[in-house]
């Protein structure tokens, strides 16, 4: 378990070089068995990722009962709600990144306007309705999102994705973050053209296979 944080803090040590954050805030997670019981590891509340150490991660128990020296994230319970909700999240990735915040700040969903949108499960990206940080409305409100998709904007906040693992998660968020850039340059331009609902049934369609095969167990 311990090669498992050291993974996340060195992830969360490539969120800033990737534009993702900046300072300490959002958080990482990545789903965890420790002493038999289920749940997940977590950065802690507050803390530079350069000077995190593997004692300093917490583990979160499904119940909500943390494990560990420092406190968890604040945003622990979408984290936890998520790895509860659906079985296939195996590492999550909240940023406050440039792009994906200023359209989180205009509570708009993202629209069909480029074939890569369905990378993230659907033919839109949705954006959570507003709720204070750390509560469980937001909670509530990012899994509503999230239904059918790996991603979300959360309203006024950032970006929330999952993914099988720590380094397919990173890679969402960053290619997530990447998106959002290239609708908002689009939108700085005029409105742009979206991609009829058969053209996103289609590409759907195709990423269901996208990618190599998972390696064999």
């Amino acid at each position: 378990m311990s090669e498992l944080r050291r993974q996340l803090i060195d992830t969360a040590r490539r969120m800033a070089p990737a534009q993702l954050n900046r300072g300490t805030v959002g958080n990482l997670s990545a789903r965890a068995r420790e002493n038999g019981e289920d749940g997940f590891l977590i950065t802690p509340s507050g803390m530079d990722y350069d000077a995190l150490l593997p004692e300093d991660i917490v583990f979160m128990r499904l119940d909500g009962t943390p494990d560990g020296r420092c406190k968890p994230s604040s945003e622990w319970r979408f984290h936890r709600d998520v790895y509860a909700g659906r079985p296939e999240a195996g590492a999550i990735v909240h940023a406050h990144s440039p792009f994906a915040t200023s359209l989180a700040c205009l509570r708009r969903d993202i629209p069909p306007f480029h074939y890569m949108i369905a990378r993230f499960g659907g033919d839109t990206i949705r954006c959570a309705e507003y709720a204070t940080f750390g509560t469980q409305a937001l909670s509530d409100n990012a899994l509503t999102a999230l239904r059918e998709r790996c991603a979300c904007l959360l309203a006024n906040h950032g970006l929330l994705v999952f993914g099988r693992t720590l380094e397919h998660a990173f890679g969402l968020a960053v290619e997530f973050e990447a998106l959002c850039e290239h609708y908002w340059r689009a939108c700085q331009l005029g409105q742009p053209l979206l991609l009829p609902a058969g053209e996103m049934r289609i590409v759907l369609a195709k990423f269901a296979s996208y990618g190599q095969p998972e390696p064999a167990a």
